[in-house]
């Protein structure tokens, strides 16, 4: 039989093979089940998940396949468990909103999730470029497709925003690409290989160095950089917030893995060719994410500008190109997505019923939802980095990495900017249990929102107080990529 489908090349692929077996079982069940018993299929599609999550830490998914192409190993792995994980909570945080605003098409939208995800798990383990574009373009496409899932399911008429967020997620996903396509096939004229390894072999031209701007461009439109962030507060804000929950954390650790990919594997020898952009890139996103955060009063826009911010942080570790600087990174996307899904799925559980949710929505959040505003107050805690939540290990990580890079001023930067944030996660939090109550009544919340958040809210603590096990994880996925 041909090499390439012996089981040592199948090896790698396992969790992705099941991540495939799982979203044909959805469909299959969803083309069985009746139509007014689908809501069951939220619940099936996201514990599915959490068991792949589960089993990612008893399989054994070391090897390499299609000759070298794509690779099992602790990258690879610790990605795809991020990935799996924020598939699982966000499908769960799903259920109630999905039976309710477009019950016969429950199927499309988890099958839609899960094969963004399947492109994320699977670009996590790409060595090459060409499988890397593909995955790309298997992990966003359908993404356009959940933005654009309440374009006129609302009951009070069509979602106009809805449209309109798809639309630009659509457009700007298809200009990355080009951008991206535009630098890798300068990368591969010039270098001669499309195997990731065997750029830091080429000779760094003008012109290789204009290929790998362009691609490295491309990628930061995927994570929301700037100058590359127009769509992200339009698209936030007209999503449905289950998928801006999504689509604010996994396409983004997608991102960075093939940031990291091309940056450190590929040119990691050429630092200094792509080092000063990459540099001001990093200012650019610190300084308008947070500076344009401040102003908003709307709570989807105001976390868009937030999560734009976030990316200045996670960009810093990139820069150095180091171990540790990588391991930093991994340690902070995995306390970022907990952090970040989880003030979703707040914002989705108070604002269920509001086309245009505003920060004024919280007010008084603490007396009519307790459970809520706590976690709710966690979240903006480790989002600003205080102690001891995920987020503070996380920011210290980082200033401890760069600053030992010889970056001290960017560390200045970078804390300036932090206390400067705090500002606006903390007016949240004040309208949440110091503003009188919008309205009266209880906030209901069902049994897989409750579930998903609770799920976050302990991780971001137990992350925050005993941090050594995820770090123990980032390191030694961090080794296989050396620096």
């Amino acid at each position: 039989m041909n090499a390439y489908m012996s089981a040592l090349d199948l090896k790698p692929l396992m969790l992705d093979l099941l991540l495939v077996f799982t979203a044909l079982t959805v469909l299959l069940i969803d083309t069985l089940m009746p139509p007014g018993r689908k809501r069951s299929l939220g619940h099936l599609t996201g514990f599915m998940l959490a068991g792949l999550f589960g089993l990612s830490f008893l399989i054994d998914v070391t090897g390499t396949a299609f000759s070298g192409a794509y690779v099992g190993d602790a990258w690879a792995l610790f990605f795809k468990r991020v990935f799996l994980a924020c598939g699982a909570l966000c499908t769960l945080g799903a259920v109630d909103y999905v039976d309710e605003r477009f019950p016969n098409r429950q199927g499309e939208f988890y099958l839609m999730l899960l094969a963004s995800t399947l492109g994320m798990t699977l670009l996590a383990g790409a060595r090459d470029l060409i499988l890397l574009m593909v995955c790309f373009e298997l992990m966003g496409m359908p993404l356009a497709v959940m933005a654009a899932f309440g374009k006129t399911e609302i009951k009070a008429g069509p979602d106009r925003q809805g449209a309109e967020a798809a639309l630009k997620l659509y457009v700007t996903s298809a200009a990355s690409s080009a951008i991206t396509l535009f630098g890798l096939a300068l990368v591969f004229g010039l270098a001669g290989s499309t195997r990731i390894d065997a750029l830091s072999y080429a000779t760094m031209t003008p012109l290789l160095t204009v290929g790998v701007l362009a691609a490295v461009a491309g990628m930061a439109f995927k994570i929301g950089a700037v100058p590359f962030h127009m769509w992200i507060p339009d698209t936030y804000q007209g999503a449905p917030t289950p998928v801006v929950a999504f689509l604010s954390v996994a396409p983004k650790a997608g991102g960075f893995a093939a940031l990291a990919l091309l940056l450190h594997r590929g040119f990691g020898a050429h630092q200094a060719a792509w080092l000063p952009a990459f540099l001001g890139l990093i200012v650019l996103t610190l300084l308008v994410g947070n500076l344009m955060a401040l102003p908003q009063s709307n709570a989807k826009r105001l976390l868009a500008y937030s999560g734009v911010a976030q990316m200045g942080y996670l960009l810093m570790p990139l820069a150095i190109g180091t171990e540790q600087g990588n391991a930093v990174l991994l340690f902070y996307l995995a306390g970022y997505a907990v952090t970040n899904i989880g003030v979703f799925l707040v914002l989705h559980a108070v604002c269920a019923h509001q086309p245009d949710a505003t920060v004024d929505a919280f007010a008084g959040l603490w007396h009519r939802a307790p459970g809520l505003a706590l976690a709710l107050l966690v979240f903006l805690l480790s989002l600003a980095g205080i102690p001891f939540a995920v987020g503070f290990w996380a920011k210290l990580y980082v200033f401890m990495a760069v600053y030992d890079a010889g970056l001290g001023w960017l560390v200045f930067l970078g804390a300036l900017l932090a206390v400067l944030a705090l500002f606006y996660y903390l007016r949240v939090a004040r309208s949440a249990y110091f503003d009188p109550p919008a309205q009266e009544g209880g906030v209901p919340v069902d049994l897989g929102l409750k579930l998903a958040i609770g799920t976050c809210l302990l991780a971001v603590v137990g992350m925050g107080l005993w941090p050594n096990t995820v770090v123990e994880a980032a390191v030694k996925a961090a080794a296989v990529m050396g620096g």
